[in-house]
């Protein structure tokens, strides 16, 4: 991998769990290190944070969240900088922080650069349309680059006028590409098929939905639903299960190695609602996929030839059905799954294109 010659700094409005593996991977790739400048989310968010990093430097921001979180502000910012002293400086392509534009004139006075990092751009509707659309354009021109996570977002930045060719993908992705061989499936289930959820049991990931999905499917396909994971809403799945669905096993939580069996066992991997991290490890596992759709950052991750992402409410029994009434394809699927986290989506990829943007508007200046 290509390295950057010099110091980086990366700006989050907290330090998610899930994020440690990337940061640590950049810090290897540039020659002056990395620190990392992050908060501490609401309480009401549940974001799983840590503040251990192997490689990188983290050093803690002082979050003020205004209006519920619809604002913040990240006291100690300019003198983070000032301390570490960056050569490029990475932040969140988001104009709630506060106190970014700081941050930003003060690389700016230095000549160097800084890079926007987000989801993209989508349309605004409501009041003051016009307005907020140039505030957003406005913002987003004080980067020399942008870094997204999926086509979609690479194209709503563009949309607004910025320069195509400084726009980099940088494909979101939590875990290193396989290094185990493809699982080996047989042709046609051995017994019922197997459906796997991996997450957090929380309203928001609709589990509840799977189950009844499940139930509603003809007897022939109902299959083994696994049900891995713990949280405030496996009660009342238990109970619903219970009722609609006795066949449902709930195993509590499971992490590294001991999630592994249920990865091998499982036919289809299935996550109705949001979120998600277990996604690309079940597809390094040669699972095709069923998700939810979100914000653009899984169109390039869960494609028609490697799975489905659901339009709307009550279209998960008939995806189910369809997925269940063809195995070969379904294998066909999953080694294209496989094919996807190991060649396109994976810590490396998104580590490469970091370097790359990096590199690129050094040569610039």
């Amino acid at each position: 991998m290509d390295q950057f010659a010099g110091k980086l700094a990366i700006q989050q409005r907290v330090l998610a769990t899930y994020r440690a593996p990337l940061f640590d991977a950049l810090a290897q790739a540039c020659d002056g290190g990395l620190s990392v400048f992050a908060g501490l989310p609401l309480p009401k968010e549940n974001i799983a944070v840590t503040d251990h990093l192997t490689r990188a430097h983290y050093v803690p921001a002082r979050n003020v969240h205004l209006f519920g979180g619809a604002l913040f502000y990240q006291g100690g910012f300019l003198a983070w900088l000032a301390d570490w002293d960056p050569d490029a400086l990475i932040v969140e392509a988001n104009p709630r922080n506060l106190s970014a534009p700081a941050a930003i004139r003060w690389m700016k006075r230095r000549g160097r650069p800084v890079l926007g990092w987000g989801l993209g751009a989508p349309s605004l509707a409501g009041l003051l349309t016009g307005y907020r659309v140039a505030l957003r354009r406005s913002y987003l021109l004080q980067f020399d680059a942008l870094l997204t996570y999926s086509r979609r977002g690479a194209e709503e930045y563009a949309v607004l006028g910025f320069p195509a060719d400084r726009i980099f993908i940088a494909p979101n992705a939590a875990t290193p590409r396989p290094t185990h061989p493809l699982p080996a499936r047989p042709p046609r289930f051995e017994g019922k098929p197997a459906i796997l959820f991996v997450g957090r049991l929380q309203a928001r990931k609709r589990v509840d939905d799977l189950i009844r999905a499940c139930a509603a499917l003809p007897e022939h396909l109902r299959p083994r639903l696994v049900i891995v994971g713990d949280g405030p809403e496996r009660a009342a799945l238990e109970n619903l299960a219970r009722a609609i669905y006795p066949a449902a096993e709930f195993v509590g939580a499971k992490h590294g190695p001991d999630l592994e069996p249920y990865f091998r066992a499982a036919d289809l991997f299935v996550l109705p609602g949001t979120g998600g991290l277990a996604v690309q490890e079940a597809m390094s596992w040669g699972l095709p996929v069923v998700m939810g759709q979100g914000d653009g950052t899984n169109d390039d991750l869960v494609r028609p030839g490697n799975g489905w992402q659901l339009t709307g409410p009550g279209a998960l029994a008939g995806v189910l059905a369809e997925a269940l009434s063809d195995v070969s394809r379904l294998r066909r699927m999953g080694a294209e799954s496989y094919r996807i986290v190991s060649e396109e989506i994976n810590l490396e990829q998104m580590t490469a294109a970091f370097i790359q943007a990096l590199r690129q508007v050094r040569i610039k200046k």
